[in-house]
């Protein structure tokens, strides 16, 4: 009996683009025509590139390929408002708000950026009746998008799948069956602070890299045998030393860098770790209690992508694409052409950019063909042996 193999997409912003330029060449090292992965999991821009991929079933190339198309004719105004009235409007009140001590009245407010534009682009791109389609089908057995609830600071992940898929509950973190919307994809990508909660039901959501610390756990609920996992993570093995001036404050961008990749970054390493000490530790277990499944622990072989480059380093020459006023507002709290690039990096919906990271996604990703190729060539999945 072939495997199932789920593939999981965490977050990061404009950094996301990463994941489409793998996916393009993972599509390429496959055979034409064949979908692997019946469980996707996704967290916050994770989330919605694997909502896309979902309702690419019938095509992954394709499916990609329109992904691609969307991400490189991606400007910042096609994300959030970057108006100079609507921009100032929000700096504003947040200043009114801070200076006023709340006796200023008004709404208070709660984000940096309006990312209603975001919420009408995905309302015309992203594929939910497919997606049913291919459930239907039996083509995918299940999809999750997580989110971060506001009100009991727990992660929650909304799925769609078989009917034998059961919800969960965990300490910090549960799984609910939903039909899946607009709403639930635009919460999971809602980054605190720069976008505004989204409401679902009764209560108000964020982003689902917040609390979501393995992020690789609703696509093993969905059933996900073996997992594809793909980071947006170089891992920076020396700290780096400070370029300010002797004497200079820490801006606040650099702080907010570091807070985003502790919130994007992360949890997915963590996460690989601990299933590879599992892992570990299943292989001196018998394989008939495992089989029989004697044991609530099953092995679950991952692949994970990562970028070769810094991605932050990557965003440098791109505050001068910014539009004015936001680049008036970041430099506020100390972002410049050579500052703060970690937390411009996450904003940087540029073509440029975009393009650079796309790239660098399917480079890496081609460089480790051979290991693609026998992640998905596993003894018991002879399709791709035969195709090949």
């Amino acid at each position: 009996m072939a495997d199932r193999f789920g593939l999981v997409l965490t977050g990061g912003g404009a950094r996301a683009a990463y994941q489409v330029g793998a996916l393009r060449a993972v599509a390429e090292i496959l055979p034409a025509g064949f979908f692997p992965f019946q469980v996707v999991a996704g967290i916050s821009a994770g989330a919605i590139n694997g909502l896309v991929v979902a309702g690419s079933a019938h095509d992954l190339r394709h499916g990609v390929e329109a992904l691609r198309q969307t991400w490189v004719s991606l400007t910042p105004d096609r994300i959030f408002r970057t108006g100079a009235l609507k921009l100032a409007s929000i700096g504003t009140r947040w200043l009114r708000d801070l200076s006023g001590g709340g006796l200023l009245g008004g709404n208070s407010i709660n984000y940096l950026l309006d990312s209603a534009p975001l919420r009408e682009l995905l309302s015309e791109r992203l594929p939910f009746a497919r997606m049913r389609r291919h459930l239907r089908s039996g083509k995918l057995k299940g999809i999750a998008v997580s989110a971060t609830s506001y009100a009991t600071g727990a992660g929650v992940s909304w799925y769609e799948g078989a009917p034998e898929i059961q919800p969960w509950t965990r300490s910090d973190r549960s799984g609910l069956r939903a039909r899946l919307t607009l709403d639930h994809v635009m919460a999971s990508s809602a980054i605190p602070v720069f976008f505004p909660p989204v409401r679902v039901g009764e209560g108000f959501y964020g982003d689902g890299c917040v609390r979501m610390v393995y992020p690789m756990s609703p696509a093993i609920h969905l059933g996900a045998q073996r997992i594809l996992a793909i980071s947006v993570r170089h891992p920076r093995a020396e700290p780096g030393s400070s370029s300010l001036p002797p004497g200079s404050p820490l801006p606040m961008s650099q702080i907010a860098g570091v807070l985003l990749n502790a919130v994007f970054l992360d949890s997915l390493d963590t996460d690989l770790d601990r299933l590879e000490r599992v892992n570990r530790t299943l292989a001196y277990v018998p394989s008939e209690r495992i089989a029989a499944r004697e044991l609530d622990l099953r092995p679950i072989p991952v692949l994970a992508l990562r970028p070769s480059e810094d991605l932050g380093k990557l965003a440098s020459d791109e505050y001068h694409r910014f539009p004015a006023m936001l680049r008036y507002l970041l430099k506020g709290i100390g972002v410049t052409a050579s500052s703060g690039l970690d937390l411009l990096s996450y904003l940087a919906f540029e073509p440029v950019y975009v393009e650079r990271v796309m790239q660098l996604g399917y480079a890496d990703t081609m460089a480790r063909k051979d290991e693609v190729e026998d992640f998905f060539r596993d003894e018991p999945n002879r399709r791709i042996k035969s195709a090949g």
